[in-house]
């Protein structure tokens, strides 16, 4: 039985101008253990698919399943083997840290658990934190203490909605240190979405594309990274690019970036950069990463109308 299963999914919002299809029959499994991830651009259907899965929208087709529980029809079951971390820094303002996770448990029938709590405290680096009240601490620190409570009636499976959005580096590294361990030594499923796309590569054992709500990719990851080209190269310039080159390029202000296969195929996009009076710096080869691989594949899709 998989931890999570949607299963012809579909969502129809009404508005003003008429019916908007957010998501249109999207199917797929997360395994049991497994650190799966979501990705799209936005608008692609995400949010509305984890909100449909957490129980906050009501599916207009299609079902979803957690650890065989439907999030409809069996909503308390369901939802108590979720922990949700949502994109929103939604806090009580007049509690401190300790006492929002206290009333958090609570909801879930869990009392005494001041151990539990002061691992979460001490795993999230908000140990010093726990007498403050929740209007004192930065975006960084409420980051925090949301996953916290999402992870405070230890859920089986773990749903991180944009986790780390807006904040430092330190946080970063902290959250995926805490989940990684509860992911791999305690066996927790964890769907992930992120638009830092080296997150997901790094972290992700597996990962969707949606696209305009449909499911556009949905591969191992290292089996997403091998269908990309072998190389990129990566210069800088100030001059505009030929027609030629600006077709196959992705360009960041001044970074230009350019699939290349092998020697032969980055010489001759060297060879017209000089033909054409483009003037190249920092010139440098890479392996191409995630970031190449999504953008491939959310342009074909775009192109081609329909899923891959």
């Amino acid at each position: 039985m998989p931890a999570v299963s949607f299963q012809n999914v579909s969502k129809t919002y009404r508005t003003a101008r008429g019916e908007l299809q957010a998501l249109k029959g999207v199917s797929f499994d997360i395994r049991r253990g497994e650190f799966f991830g979501l990705l799209g651009p936005n608008g692609a259907g995400k949010t509305t698919l984890i909100s449909i899965l957490a129980g906050l929208a009501r599916a207009s087709g299609g079902r979803v399943l957690v650890h065989g529980h439907d999030v409809q029809t069996e909503f308390a079951a369901a939802r108590r083997a979720l922990g949700v971390v949502p994109q929103e820094l939604v806090f009580d303002p007049f509690f401190n840290v300790r006492e929002a996770l206290r009333f958090q448990s609570g909801y879930f029938g869990i009392r005494h658990n001041d151990d539990w709590i002061d691992e979460l405290l001490a795993g999230l680096g908000l140990t010093d934190k726990a007498g403050a009240n929740m209007r004192q601490l930065s975006g960084g620190m409420k980051r925090r203490v949301l996953v916290a409570q999402a992870l405070v009636h230890k859920p089986p499976v773990i749903v991180l909605d944009e986790p780390t959005a807006g904040v430092d580096v330190e946080l970063r590294q902290t959250l995926w240190q805490f989940i990684s361990q509860l992911n791999k030594q305690h066996g927790c499923t964890v769907l992930l979405t992120t638009h830092y796309l080296e997150e997901a590569e790094v972290l992700c054992g597996r990962i969707a594309m949606l696209q305009l709500g449909q499911l556009v990719a949905l591969e191992k990851t290292s089996d997403l990274l091998s269908r990309a080209s072998s190389n990129v190269l990566r210069f800088k310039t100030d001059d505009a690019l030929p027609p030629a080159l600006a077709a196959q390029a992705r360009v960041t202000g001044r970074v230009v970036q350019l699939p290349a296969h092998d020697a032969v195929e980055v010489e001759r996009w060297l060879a017209l950069a000089r033909e054409s009076g483009v003037r190249a710096e920092d010139v440098e080869i890479r392996k191409a990463d995630l970031e190449d691989v999504f953008l491939d594949v959310m342009g074909k899709a775009s192109r081609e109308g329909a899923p891959a």
